[in-house]
């Protein structure tokens, strides 16, 4: 009889086979079970005795790290993988027999190296850029502070505008994986099984683009056995949700705790499960059902009635958690036809980074970015002039904003003022921040 312990806890899919083949074996007297207890095992057993690659690897040899074993004896194929854990042996075996040489010293295995420095230091090129955006140079604006400081964007424009071509740029200005992102997010893509053979460490931030037909276990994640959603796919990354009003409803809602608190809670019978989800969120939305409510070219055929439930689809308590709202008009034909270049991505990476220094700077290991400040920070960092107050005070009386809607426009305002190298928010740099609350606007 073999037994999994703890019996609580479900067990599923092929890594236990390598594990329970060698417990056998050690219960035959066939293999040293002393040193079994140094070693932890993970793989599938083929007919032919080879062992096959399984998920999750770098996830096991961060375990095998942290509860103190020698090492971990894994599929060759999961070698580079797990070789990114530093401190233990990663022991690559391609059949059960050279498992049980090794275990009982008849064999001896080198354990598998990887340069992560290498690795980690390859330059990530892409197959746009920023400068083929025509025109829209404020949503180029509103794109870089929300890059900039780590903050939630909606663009509002009629089909054409560009929306979708700006949210696929995006990712293109953002600061690259820092190590322990890059480790996080290979985390989650190896527990997932999207982790590509051979691939030991993700080097580009992850960019996710669900359907608006998703369900709000494909969203967060679930299942029987609790696999990362589409959110948690994009950790550390972009969440790229396009045409927002067509997503059910519910489904929308269940970002707002996620949106929070940067991971999300998978609660099952037998299992509770937290997968990190700390995702910058771009959504794109038509202002109306026709899309053509804010185009001067087109006519609308909406009813005020229409636009107003079309709008009310995103709840109140999302739209505050969103911190820039930004107008995408339809492109003018000068710009479309002018041939002047715009901006590099990498001259606005290059701001966003030096802003992202400030950052670092201002708030040591406590937080990562602006729009991660608690209520404490806030108020240690965005103090505000006379006539700063002034103009928020008038934007809140007439805009009938939230006070969350008021952090926000806090924190985009530090963010602007960062971007300029300004230490001081002044009165210009919450003048823009307002403007990126259109929403707000509309929906009074």
């Amino acid at each position: 009889t073999v037994n999994l312990a703890p019996a609580d806890i479900k067990k599923e899919g092929t890594s236990f086979d390598l594990p329970i083949a060698c417990g056998i074996l050690a219960a035959e007297g066939i293999i040293n079970g002393e040193k079994l207890l140094d070693y932890m095992l993970i793989g599938e057993l083929s007919l032919d005795g080879g062992i096959k690659f399984v998920h999750g690897a770098l996830s096991a040899a961060l375990r095998a790290k942290l509860t103190g074993l020698k090492g971990i004896i894994l599929p060759r194929k999961n070698a580079s993988e797990a070789a990114m854990v530093e401190g233990i042996d990663v022991i690559a075996v391609d059949y059960l027999h050279a498992a049980v040489e090794f275990l009982n010293g008849i064999r001896k295995i080198p354990s598998t190296k990887v340069n992560a420095a290498e690795l980690y230091s390859k330059s990530l090129s892409y197959p746009f850029d920023f400068d083929e955006v025509s025109g829209q140079d404020q949503a180029k604006r509103s794109l870089e502070v929300a890059a900039a400081g780590g903050h939630n964007i909606i663009m509002i424009g009629p089909p054409g505008s560009g929306k979708t071509m700006l949210a696929q740029r995006f990712l293109t200005i953002l600061p690259n994986l820092s190590f322990e992102e890059a480790i996080e997010t290979t985390k989650v893509y190896s527990v997932a099984g999207l982790l590509d053979k051979g691939t030991s460490l993700m080097g580009a931030r992850p960019f996710r683009a669900p359907h608006h037909s998703i369900s709000d276990a494909g969203l967060v994640g679930g299942g029987h056995m609790p696999k990362p959603g589409e959110i948690s796919l994009a950790h550390n990354g972009v969440l790229f949700l396009d045409e927002l009003p067509e997503f059910k409803r519910h489904v929308l809602e269940v970002l707002r705790q996620p949106m929070e608190d940067g991971n999300v809670t998978i609660a099952r019978a037998s299992v509770t499960i937290v997968y990190p989800a700390r995702f910058m969120l771009v959504a794109a939305m038509n202002p109306c059902p026709c899309g053509y409510s804010t185009d001067h070219k087109r006519e609308c055929r909406c009813t005020q009635a229409q636009i107003r439930l079309y709008r009310t689809k995103i709840s109140g308590p999302l739209l505050d958690r969103i911190d820039i709202h930004i107008e995408v008009p339809s492109v003018r034909y000068k710009d479309l036809t002018t041939k002047t270049k715009g901006e590099k991505s990498e001259n606005i990476k290059e701001r966003i980074m030096r802003t992202k220094r400030i950052q670092k700077q201002r708030f040591a290991s406590e937080t990562s970015c602006n729009a991660l400040m608690t209520n404490k920070q806030i108020k240690e960092f965005c103090q505000l002039d006379g006539d700063s107050r002034r103009l928020i005070e008038m934007a809140m009386d007439k805009l009938g904003l939230s006070a969350r809607a008021y952090t926000k426009i806090l924190k985009v305002a530090r963010t602007i003022a960062d971007l300029e190298g300004e230490e001081d928010i002044r009165s210009y740099h919450v003048s823009e921040a307002i403007q990126y609350r259109s929403l707000d606007r509309k929906m009074i």
